[in-house]
């Protein structure tokens, strides 16, 4: 069976004109302010309209507190709290229903994903993508301090997703992603509401017929805060998405893949 390889660039797709930035956010009050400072200062010297939407995650810490202070003296930075049932992928679908850019990127909130990066997904979105996948396992790209153990298990599963959906993506379970707002309204409903909510966005997309591309990006572990991925608790929950969007992929009969651009 061949593989699905990255489509290239319409160039006839229109400009983009504002990029919206989901960080779900739980018990962050370490590093949630330098994140959003960060980020909102390098997409300012690279001219790149935005706004930023930390989701409050239902934290106990002062994350909300310290969202509704950089609000008042950030106008691009927009919170929002999840006052429903938490989990990290509630959190970013609340995010992106909340989104008024024409362009999303999905980020983590504790700094462990470069905020310089963005501006390479905007980029490479306004070459004509549908969507911009960041990769730490190519040329280019890597990590700093990344548990052995999570690292074994992110290279099992991501070989599984590999193999069994014939992608040359090796780094689809990372949530580090940027879609054009077309894709996110094509690829609903989405139904994951914890960490698997990262594979579902990206193989459905990719099942639909979106156009994609991969960038190498770094990711360094959090030096402030609790993980909040649990392996043991998400396998299951991984394994029921990717079989998931696998039975849509050959059984769906087309339904659902996109229609024009």
């Amino acid at each position: 069976m061949p593989k699905m390889t990255p489509h290239p660039a319409n160039p006839d797709l229109p400009p983009l004109n504002l990029l919206s930035v989901v960080l779900p956010a739980r018990d962050e009050s370490g590093c949630i302010e330098a994140t959003l400072r960060h980020l909102h200062l390098d997409l300012s010297l690279q001219k790149i309209p935005h706004e930023i939407i930390p989701v409050d995650d239902g934290s106990t810490d002062t994350t909300w507190e310290i969202l509704q202070g950089l609000s008042n003296e950030i106008p691009e930075i927009k919170p929002v709290q999840n006052k429903g049932d938490n989990g990290f992928g509630r959190a970013i679908r609340l995010g992106l229903e909340r989104m008024a850019g024409d362009a999303a990127v999905i980020m983590m909130a504790d700094e462990s994903d470069d905020v310089r990066d963005v501006a390479i997904y905007w980029n490479k979105l306004n070459e004509g993508y549908d969507c911009v996948f960041g990769s730490r396992f190519i040329k280019g790209g890597g990590t700093i301090d990344y548990p052995m153990v999570k690292y074994f298990f992110n290279r099992l599963a991501n070989f599984f997703i590999r193999h069994l959906f014939h992608i040359r993506l090796n780094d689809t379970t990372n949530a580090f992603k940027a879609y054009r707002r077309k894709v996110i309204e094509g690829i609903q409903p989405l139904i994951s509401p914890h960490f698997n909510l990262t594979v579902e966005i990206p193989l459905k997309a990719i099942v639909r017929g979106y156009t994609w591309t991969v960038i190498p990006i770094t990711w360094r572990n959090r030096r402030t805060g609790v993980a909040k991925l649990k392996i043991k608790e998400m396998g299951s929950r991984y394994f029921f998405i990717i079989m998931y969007v696998w039975l849509e992929k050959y059984f769906s009969r087309g339904d659902y893949l996109k229609k024009g651009n």
